[in-house]
């Protein structure tokens, strides 16, 4: 396991420049709890650029949006903890350690983390998956899938699945929500049997819909992600031993200690580790240690990142706990162009992504896009002030 908490900068945090973004996605992810697309059909987002006295930078993804919709947190609440509170305490510093001081926030936190992490990486001339994993051996390339939102109709869900497959991609999960679950499912089932499937609720049923639910256990699903509330992890253990499918959750988990809980009650059987959701590269790390030690299977979530985000993403999904695909699809599924260099490319032979083995990391920002995404951002947010 990477070294814990506080990882050591030679150098000390010189400065760190917030970057508040938007972007146009290439579509729109409709989930049951509304669009990620949000103001005008742009993606917001935060880049932090940290850079140490050595002059080294790093790079990280504040990925809250507009909204707080999955989470609390948004783009201009992360601005806010971050410039009146976490930069404040880190300048200066040689690591992370005076962040103990604050609580929640891990978006934000995440942000930060990343930043520092691969500026460290850097200064050590260390991809950031291998600092990550601490020399063990690591995937050069992350096994991945594809996430599908919710679509105006059935046939028109099936005419994105066949596209998707006929990219290379090898595992679809679709999102589901009342009234679009389970014929959406049967139907699909039935159109491709074989196909890797899983259904993501996104919180949007209760326990008294365990009758409903209970009718997609026939159909060889890969697992239910987080069928029931957000924060939830008791009822979960009651429906959990209603199924055969696995449940999967995401949302309710924060800490390592929530896996132990979910396994200790039972409230589920696989992990969809978000590195946002759970504050960061340490506690990302605590939860890969857990699963891969009891035996857990684990894949990392998506949060529409841009190519900063998904390198993250990458050198986590590259160790070897992570045994699941991942969401962290291709470049061209979210941004055309990106911000980064640097694009990422489905391998359609085995529907995988090549795990950045640059220093640090392993992605460039383009200055020109960044200040663009930047005008956008600012644009957008005074329409709606």
């Amino acid at each position: 396991m990477a070294e814990s908490y506080p990882l050591r900068a030679e150098s000390p945090i010189s400065h760190i420049r917030l970057h508040p973004i938007a972007m146009p996605l290439v579509e729109n992810l409709v989930t049951s709890f509304g669009s990620d697309g949000g103001q005008d059909s742009l993606r917001a987002a935060v880049l932090v650029e940290l850079e140490l006295a050595s002059g080294i930078t790093g790079w990280g993804e504040c990925v809250a949006s507009w909204a707080p919709g999955y989470s609390y947190e948004t783009t201009e609440t992360a601005l806010h903890v971050l410039r009146d509170f976490f930069i404040p305490g880190v300048l200066g510093q040689h690591d992370l350690g005076k962040l103990h001081a604050f609580r929640g926030h891990p978006m934000a936190r995440m942000a930060l983390e990343t930043a520092f992490w691969s500026a460290v990486a850097t200064e050590r001339n260390l991809a950031l998956g291998d600092l990550l994993g601490s020399g063990a051996p690591r995937k050069g390339r992350a096994t991945v899938g594809v996430s599908i939102g919710i679509q105006p109709s059935i046939d028109a869900t099936l005419a994105i699945i066949e596209k998707r497959l006929d990219e290379g991609y090898q595992r679809i999960k679709l999102k589901i929500k009342r009234g679009w679950d389970v014929d959406l499912m049967r139907a699909v089932r039935s159109a491709y049997p074989d196909i890797m499937l899983m259904a993501d609720a996104n919180s949007a049923y209760t326990l008294d819909d365990a009758p409903l639910l209970k009718q997609l256990d026939d159909l060889n699903l890969l697992m239910i992600e987080q069928p029931l509330g957000y924060l939830d992890i008791y009822q979960h253990g009651k429906l959990q031993p209603q199924f055969q499918t696995p449940i999967c959750l995401d949302e309710s988990i924060h800490t390592a200690d929530d896996v132990r809980l979910m396994l200790q009650i039972g409230a589920g059987r696989i992990i969809n580790l978000k590195p946002a959701r759970v504050g960061g590269l340490i506690e990302s790390l605590k939860i890969h240690e857990v699963c891969r030690t009891e035996g857990v299977p684990l894949w990392i979530g998506g949060m529409l990142e841009t190519g900063v985000g998904r390198a993250a993403n990458l050198a986590l999904a590259s160790l070897s706990g992570v045994t699941l695909p991942s969401d962290i699809s291709a470049t061209n599924r979210y941004y055309d162009p990106d911000l980064t260099e640097e694009v990422f490319t489905l391998n359609a032979e085995d529907s995988t992504i090549d795990v950045p083995q640059g220093i640090g990391l392993g992605v460039s920002v383009d200055r020109e896009r960044l200040a663009a995404a930047e005008v956008a951002y600012y644009k957008a947010a005074a329409a709606v002030s």
